[in-house]
């Protein structure tokens, strides 16, 4: 695992943010620790990969109660609950608002530390597709208003005289367009054109 990736560990219990810290420090990644709900919403947060391991029963807001936020806010950090009072319903619950994994203390450190890798893991193909959904972004943004609209075209399969004649516009105008259209957004082929819109369509439709 890169050092860039990082562990929160959001626990009101001194001696377990200890414990933790020191046993995910022992395989070599970096971690810090709060006190609380408020004060790891309030703490500047690492843009790279990582995870959360949160305690489910905290003074102000709850473990779950930040899980909510964190969802409502469009964070999609994975997180893992810790907990000493844990039962099978508020297990599910949980994990049917997307944590990796719900485990009662106490619990064995290879449990945990599985968790954390496949939390890191999960974060990282999520961080991966956000950089690449940004990168799309930002290149078809390069596209003048007429361009989008004869991107629509081509995703729709038109020829470029049923492109050209709905726009009012010559055939050879659309096929300049095309060529701008395929320079700027860096692809060579129309499938990887359609499969790029496709992907940013999904996203938008998604929000």
């Amino acid at each position: 695992m890169e050092c860039r990736e990082r562990v929160y560990v959001v626990d009101d219990d001194l001696s377990v943010r200890e414990a933790l810290s020191s046993l995910i420090r022992s395989v070599g990644l970096q971690v810090e620790t709060y006190a609380s709900a408020a004060e790891f919403l309030a703490a500047p947060r690492h843009a790279g990969v990582a995870c959360l391991v949160l305690d489910v029963r905290m003074p102000g807001l709850s473990g779950l109660d930040l899980q909510a936020q964190l969802t409502q806010f469009g964070d999609s950090i994975p997180v893992i609950f810790i907990t000493g009072h844990g039962d099978i319903p508020m297990a599910v619950w949980a994990m049917k608002k997307g944590a990796v994994e719900f485990l009662s203390k106490p619990f064995r450190d290879d449990d945990l530390l599985s968790a954390i890798r496949d939390a890191l893991t999960q974060a990282q193909t999520s961080h991966q597709e956000e950089s690449e959904i940004g990168d799309i972004r930002r290149r078809y943004a390069l596209l003048t208003s007429r361009e989008k609209e004869v991107v629509a075209y081509m995703v729709k399969g038109s020829l470029n005289k049923q492109a050209a004649a709905e726009l009012g516009v010559s055939e050879v105008t659309v096929k300049v367009h095309r060529h701008n259209i395929m320079q700027k957004i860096g692809v060579k082929t129309l499938p990887d054109l359609v499969r790029m819109v496709e992907r940013l369509n999904a996203v938008t439709d998604s929000n």
